[in-house]
């Protein structure tokens, strides 16, 4: 027998799975615990002992533990990371500021950019210039290097970040500054851009190196006492840290790389959604997972998210390209806002009600939670309209307090806190359709002929209102929903991409010439892989490269083949990508190489066996409970469903909640809900009411 964890924390609660795979089948056990932002690591460890007890297992026992977390994220966009220097090239220091050209509103008299991490005071220049192509251009000023260090000493600078123009084509300089403040600052972590981040774009390589530098300190001290507490209670198995790119790693690479880790539970919840489109055949998806900090969705094509090479952190304008913080690390796409269980509601000075991006968290949490907080959540408003339990919350391990809620509301304006609750979630609803909808145009992709997968605590209470606002017509909620991105840990493989700048006209590659740097990348890969790979595991080596039409600013991705890389073949590889892309190729145009990358990961985890529906069946209700809708003066009986009591075939006839563990279904009039051979809840839009939504519209 294996016994396999994933826990992923949150914002607002930390999720656990536990899955016993025997010859006998598979068993899981499920758990939510409210998170503990001060020390993560103690909730966490209280967690895996209370799934242990419950499976009657020791720690010993583990022989997989895989962990995500939004730590990384959450210290980003509050600005709670380490005291951080910059070191860069002379001149260069204020490009953290003036960025690129693009601008998220060209028009936007008061459009603010997001602030840099790092103050222009800690922005230190140093002399010395490397060229494109590699050679020295001038000489690196140690002496300068070596004052910065005494001045950062003084300023008690926590973490240092090193970026100097073409590091990627050349990281002397780079590495022989680390040599110089190892020896003087032997206690700072330094982190330099020729690993973080080693591509052309100076901007987006110094972001995601200081990005990187500003919450290592912190994510390091976070997994060494996570790691330590787990060796001295007896588990024996490394540490696997979930990547954004959908791979695993371990604890070591994430503490020295962490901004990898900044899309880390979202990522979990992307394999776990595309691990459920796999199972049912569906080809186009847009995954949802709501928890208690934020919203995620996801664009899902033939069962696999899309994924990139860079990504925006805190976004401030309207969810709009251009507006956040650029990281280039290898990432699923998704966008992600802040509205989730633990978002505030408020009304602002221009008498506008206004939900997130500011949370409760666990700490107080939202009023109802009983911890202090007075301010109204979407958590208060979901149990004033009627649709929680206060005695079943987080597996009825936390009571919830509806007249604490109620108070939280009454402040919030002069209506009843009913109408207050209702407003918010019309407010919040609209905020996630809008980032819906601006994900998918910025990726030319439509979303009325997708499927829903809703999971997180906070998703399935709004996903079927969600698909109404999007024109989506069937939703899924799978088994063990409220902790689908801790369960999609458990089905991700351990993977790496490791990539550098390879800057050459294709014309004149030599292909020797890339062989070796794809023989390195492959070595460096491999290392990182290797100590989280089961015993006996083959890899599965992927080598891709980025090319662009000269004077373009934007790349395109193209496979290599696995042994032949001939200028030719991979001329016709990005021809016909480019064609897919943008319809028709450029003529005439040299075609530039930018990087290469190759990742290394190991085989994916079988689908499971097709499972035949029964036979439909209509189970009644355990109770009605009153439910007052966003649209609707005076609330309406809706039926309450225990889903551990809804077998195969059960088919359900809305207005309805279904209650669960770790979470809670919503589905309003006009859908009906069926429960398929795998557990699935199958939500689709009755015709009739289709038709009138069409109308209407």
């Amino acid at each position: 027998m294996t016994l396999a964890i994933g826990i992923d924390i949150g914002g607002t609660f930390t999720d656990f799975v536990l899955e016993q795979s025997s010859q006998d089948g598979v068993r899981r056990h499920t758990l939510k615990l409210p998170t503990t932002p001060a020390e993560p690591d103690r909730a966490v460890l209280e967690g895996v002992r209370l799934l242990l007890a419950s499976a009657g297992a020791e720690m010993g026992d583990i022989s997989r533990l895989v962990h995500g977390t939004t730590l990384a994220t959450n210290a980003l966009i509050e600005r709670r990371g380490a005291r951080t220097a910059f070191l860069t090239t002379a001149g260069f220091r204020d490009v953290l500021v003036t960025g690129n050209e693009s601008r998220a509103a060209q028009y936007e008299l008061f459009y603010r950019k997001p602030s840099p991490l790092v103050p222009r005071r800690w922005r230190l220049p140093v002399g010395g210039r490397m060229g494109a192509r590699g050679q020295e251009l001038a000489k690196l000023d140690e002496a300068a290097v070596i004052a910065h260090a005494a001045d950062m000493r003084a300023g008690g600078i926590e973490s240092i970040a090193v970026g100097y123009l073409h590091a990627y084509a050349a990281p002397a300089h780079e590495l022989r500054t680390r040599e110089i403040l190892a020896d003087l600052l032997p206690d700072v972590p330094i982190s330099l851009s020729c690993e973080v981040s080693p591509e052309i774009r100076e901007y987006e390589r110094f972001c995601t190196t200081v990005a990187n530098a500003y919450v290592r300190p912190v994510l390091a001290s976070y997994l060494a006492r996570l790691r330590d507490g787990l060796r001295s209670e007896g588990m024996r198995v490394p540490l696997l840290l979930m990547l954004s790119s959908g791979g695993l790693a371990t604890v070591e690479t994430a503490m020295r790389f962490p901004v990898r880790l900044l899309e880390s539970g979202p990522a979990g919840g992307a394999v776990f959604a595309s691990h459920i489109a796999r199972q049912l055949g569906i080809d186009r998806a847009l995954a949802f997972d709501m928890g208690g900090t934020t919203a995620k969705l996801c664009l899902l094509d033939d069962g696999e998210p899309r994924r990139d090479s860079v990504f925006e952190v805190d976004r401030s304008y309207r969810f709009a390209k251009g507006s956040g913080m650029p990281v280039r690390v290898p990432v699923i796409e998704l966008v992600e806002i802040g509205a989730g269980g633990g978002s505030i509601a408020r009304v602002d000075s221009t008498g506008r009600l206004r939900v997130g991006p500011e949370s409760a968290g666990a700490e107080p949490g939202p009023a109802c939670f009983g911890r202090g907080g007075t301010q109204p959540t979407v958590t208060d408003a979901n149990l004033a309209l009627g649709r929680l339990d206060p005695t079943r919350f987080s597996g009825g391990r936390m009571h919830l307090d509806a007249e604490a809620s109620f108070a939280a509301l009454r402040g919030l304006s002069d209506a009843a806190p009913v109408r207050n609750a209702g407003a918010m979630i019309e407010v919040v609803e609209a905020a996630m359709a809008t980032a819906a909808r601006v994900h998918a145009a910025e990726r030319g992709a439509g979303l009325e002929d997708r499927v829903l997968i809703a999971f997180g605590g906070g998703a399935p209470l709004h996903a079927v209102r969600l698909a109404a606002l999007l024109g989506v017509r069937r939703v899924v909620v799978p088994p063990e929903a409220g902790v689908g991105s801790a369960l999609g840990f458990l089905w991700a493989t351990p993977s790496f991409e490791a990539v550098r700048g390879f800057p050459r006209r294709l014309e004149q590659l030599d292909g020797q010439e890339l062989a070796a740097a794809l023989d390195a990348l492959t070595e460096q890969a491999m290392r990182i892989v290797a100590p989280a790979l089961p015993p006996a595991t083959s890899c599965i080596v992927r080598r891709t490269a980025q090319l662009r039409y000269r004077g373009q600013g934007q790349d395109v991705t193209v496979s290599l083949s696995d042994d032949a890389w001939e200028a030719a073949d991979i001329a016709d590889r990005f021809v016909a990508a480019y064609r897919a892309l943008y319809g028709a190729p450029i003529p005439g145009v040299g075609i530039d190489m930018i990087a290469v990358s190759v990742t290394v990961s190991a085989p994916p985890a079988p689908s499971d066996p097709a499972v035949e529906n029964a036979d439909a069946h209509h189970p009644r209700p355990a109770m009605e409970r009153p439910v007052w809708s966003a649209d609707a003066p005076l609330p309406t009986n809706w039926s309450v469903f225990d889903r551990a009591r809804l077998g195969t075939g059960a088919c359900l006839t809305a207005p309805l909640l279904v209650l669960e563990s770790g979470t809670t279904t919503a589905v309003p009039a006009g859908w009906t809900v069926c429960v398929d051979g795998r557990g699935m809840m199958i939500i689709e839009r009755d015709a009739a009411s289709a038709v009138l939504t069409a109308s209407a519209a």
